[in-house]
């Protein structure tokens, strides 16, 4: 053997003692396991805020205070309209396909109304996001302000954010525990209740609807959305909460396109927070923060503020509160925590004050939402003293479009729909111009004078006849104008149709 032969030899053991040949086991552990998907779906870890004060948390109150008196009691407010028309100052009245509100009655066909209303919130949320941020929603949004309802309820009876963890993971069901869950959860079902009846009673008359509901003969329509109302109510403020603002609801993806860099949201100053430390190791290398947790403790959402702007926020303020508090005891300037606008942070990064809050306010794209609101505003305001006390609708009969009578007269035949929305029945006249020599008569009446019954629709067949000599019977068609005349204060009001002739 060869000495060239030796050393391949000596280097092919070496090799071998170096990286030992794989076992079987070894070859099928190196194959590429199929990767395991990913989990999309997280299972929901219980939010337990603690109770704090401040300014913000008191202006909760009182918009809470607010909004579910006006949603409770505004169904038993009483409006004396007549005695035609119902006393309920608020109602959707279905039956009768008109809408209450206080003074104002809006009929199907001024449903431009409404359309108005939901432009001006439209409008109205988008100023308030691109000036403030989610403000709607962590202050007047319904799934907000029952929430704090329902977690005011279960603070109430369960006790504070300890008491309750502590509850939470108690494995074992003692008496106690029974109890408070019992509680709790009954009182949570009679807000549902409360939510769901106030609802129904704004498509009916309340005591009235009161009065079947306690005794059993009420619409099954009033029982069901009863029921479901209670049902959902119970369940999105007790149990899925934070989850529909973060997964149901579509706002906290569309405010991006609403704000900008001058928009003032809950934000942290991590320029003046960073780094962290505790209380008792407070040097010159640490900042403000003291990292307490109080802010993530307090927050409905369960988020830290402090790890920046996210989606799931909703701008309830109440991290600013525990740490105005916090800062307070140890002695440190509050806003920490603060309503900070991007715009500002190199500025204050480098030491100067922020901007003053209203020139982050009124800016050209709020002035701009603003003029709109107001815009459209005015027009409802406009249209609502402008429109008519009766609306009148003119169709000519058009198989045939005209009839000769025996004496070659031309006849033609209208159906006029005449709404009067008085509270009383009005007499209403109907003329034309043209006449004479154009004949009116109205299907049934010895004149042209009919009543129409208070807050309702009257129809009506009018016949036109024009002479074989007139114009009109001669010409092919012909413009004419009705006119209708409230014979109790003159009130006027005209429909153009036209006049069908035999023509050449």
């Amino acid at each position: 053997m060869s000495q060239a032969s030796l050393i391949k030899i000596k280097a092919a053991a070496h090799r071998t003692r170096q990286n030992p040949p794989e076992t079987s086991q070894q070859k099928a552990s190196a194959v590429p396991q199929a990767e395991t998907p990913p989990n999309l779906f997280a299972a929901r870890e219980p939010i337990f805020p603690r109770r704090v004060s401040g300014k913000f948390r008191n202006l909760k109150w009182v918009i809470m205070a607010i909004t579910l008196g006006i949603y409770y009691l505004v169904p038993w407010i009483r409006w004396d309209r007549g005695p035609n028309l119902p006393d309920q100052a608020v109602l959707v009245d279905l039956a009768g396909r008109r809408f209450f509100f206080f003074w104002i009655e809006i009929w199907p066909h001024e449903f431009y109304f409404i359309a108005g209303l939901l432009i001006m919130a439209g409008l109205g949320l988008f100023l308030f996001t691109s000036a403030l941020g989610r403000v709607w929603c962590g202050y007047a949004c319904p799934q907000t302000v029952w929430t704090d309802l329902f977690i005011l309820v279960e603070r109430w009876v369960e006790g504070d954010r300890n008491a309750r963890l502590r509850l939470h993971h108690q494995k074992k069901w003692t008496f106690r525990k029974l109890r408070l869950r019992v509680t709790k959860t009954i009182l949570w079902l009679l807000i549902g209740l409360a939510t769901g009846g106030a609802w129904v009673f704004y498509f009916a008359d309340a005591p009235t609807l009161m009065q079947d509901l306690v005794s059993g003969s009420a619409h099954p329509v009033a029982y069901s959305s009863l029921a479901i109302l209670t049902a959902t109510t119970f369940f999105f403020g007790g149990y899925a909460r934070e989850q529909i603002c973060i997964y149901a609801c579509p706002w906290p993806r569309i405010q991006a396109a609403m704000m900008d860099e001058d928009t003032l949201t809950v934000a942290y100053r991590d320029w003046r927070g960073e780094p962290r430390g505790k209380l008792k190791q407070e040097t010159d290398e640490h900042g403000d923060c003291i990292d307490c947790m109080a802010c993530v403790n307090v927050c409905p959402m369960g988020i830290d503020i402090r790890e920046g702007q996210q989606m799931e926020c909703i701008t309830c303020a109440l991290c600013i509160d525990a740490c105005d508090d916090v800062m307070d005891k140890i002695g440190k300037d509050r806003g920490l925590i603060d309503y900070v606008a991007l715009s500002d942070e190199a500025s204050e990064r480098a030491g100067n004050p922020p901007k003053p809050t209203w020139k982050h306010i009124f800016r050209l794209r709020t002035i701009l939402y603003t003029a709109l609101w107001g815009g459209v505003g005015a027009l409802l305001i406009v249209a609502l003293f402008m429109r008519s006390p009766f609306d009148v609708t003119v169709a000519p009969v058009r198989n045939p479009t005209f009839v000769t009578l025996s004496d070659g007269t031309i006849r033609n035949t209208y159906e006029v729909r005449l709404r009067n929305k008085h509270g009383d029945a009005r007499a209403f006249t109907l003329s034309a111009p043209e006449s004479p020599p154009l004949i009116l008569r109205i299907e049934g009446q010895p004149n042209t004078t009919f009543t129409v019954p208070a807050d309702s629709t009257a129809l009506v067949r009018v016949y036109v006849s024009a002479p074989p000599t007139t114009d009109q019977a001669q010409t092919r068609l012909s413009d004419l104008r009705f006119w209708f005349t409230d014979t109790s204060n003159d009130d006027r009001t005209h429909k153009d149709t036209v006049f069908h002739g035999k023509g050449d």
